[in-house]
């Protein structure tokens, strides 16, 4: 089979697959219009985020078996057209889910305990105790909404920290030790932490928005490592400022470009967050991490050779 790798990624893809009679070639700097001159040629791709696969690109793969992210999410792909093409899509949240439950465990640590700001202070003289008293995780209720790869080893490491753990998720059955399903109405009403663990679709775009925080019981802190769209963030601007949202922990921003490679400009809203002390906002990074490069690789490689074993 013939595989054409659309970005940079660990090199052990190429290695293993080579050394399993596969035949990969690397182009991580053609446009979207080269791609589809050639495309028709390769049997399956390997990408992340570069290039949109979209009905287009799909309709010039003739040949395509399988397009292969490596990553979680699959919203740079066409999912529905590539299916009814026939066309197998393989995703590695496996690979990164590590990662994210570290980094919203600290995100929350930091936020929770002013660890940020009052080292920044201590570093520029100025010593406050009182103001920088900070809670505890220990008896807080977390509320996380999708139970995937993600949200399952979030919970795994909140439940070390003594919290109790509940989430919403359009699944039914899929509670386990570490968590508790809820319906929506109930995590509104029980969360002291918000936390967002679901692709970005139709239906969860903006799904936290005004309606949804009023709705909120408590006022409570919200991290947001999933994907920015799934948040309306003028709102969310102003749930922080009225004390609603008591701080932010944001790993992705409505304002990303889809490639996730920076911004797509800049807006009043966004410099609130930038500049309040109540927010940490990171650049895309909760999956990424050395040990998660090697890993999201790993499992892209052995989900190939499983589904496509070369003789």
């Amino acid at each position: 089979m013939k595989i054409l790798l659309l970005d940079k990624n660990h090199p052990l893809i190429t290695e293993q697959l080579t050394a399993k009679a596969f035949s990969l070639v690397e182009d991580f700097t053609s446009s979207y219009d080269e791609v589809l001159a050639k495309i028709e040629g390769y049997d399956g791709t390997i990408i992340r985020s570069r290039i949109p696969v979209d009905q287009k690109f799909i309709e010039h793969a003739k040949n395509l078996k399988f397009i292969a992210r490596v990553g979680a999410g699959m919203e740079n792909i066409d999912v529905a057209f590539a299916q009814k093409s026939g066309v197998e899509l393989i995703s590695s949240p496996e690979g990164n889910r590590d990662a994210v439950a570290e980094q919203v465990l600290g995100m929350l640590l930091i936020l929770m305990n002013r660890l940020f700001i009052s080292s920044q202070e201590v570093k520029n003289g100025i010593w406050k105790r009182e103001e920088n008293r900070g809670e505890e995780l220990l008896g807080k209720t977390v509320g996380l909404i999708g139970y995937g790869n993600m949200g399952k080893a979030v919970a795994k490491r909140l439940s070390g920290f003594g919290c109790k753990v509940i989430f919403h998720d359009i699944l039914p059955n899929i509670a386990d030790e570490n968590a508790t399903q809820v319906t929506l109405e109930i995590l509104k009403k029980e969360a002291d932490i918000l936390s967002l663990h679901l692709p970005i679709t139709d239906e969860t775009h903006y799904l936290v928005n005004k309606k949804f925080i009023s709705e909120m019981a408590k006022n409570f802190y919200f991290v947001n490592t999933a994907r920015g769209k799934n948040v309306n963030t003028k709102d969310l601007v102003q749930a922080i400022k009225n004390g609603k949202v008591k701080g932010a922990a944001l790993d992705v921003l409505e304002y990303e470009k889809s490639s996730f490679e920076n911004l797509d400009g800049e807006n009043e809203d966004l410099q609130y967050l930038l500049n309040s002390e109540k927010v940490i906002v990171t650049p895309h990074i909760a999956g990424w991490t050395i040990e998660s490069k090697e890993k999201l690789a790993q499992v892209i490689v052995d989900k190939i050779l499983r589904k496509f074993p070369q003789s």
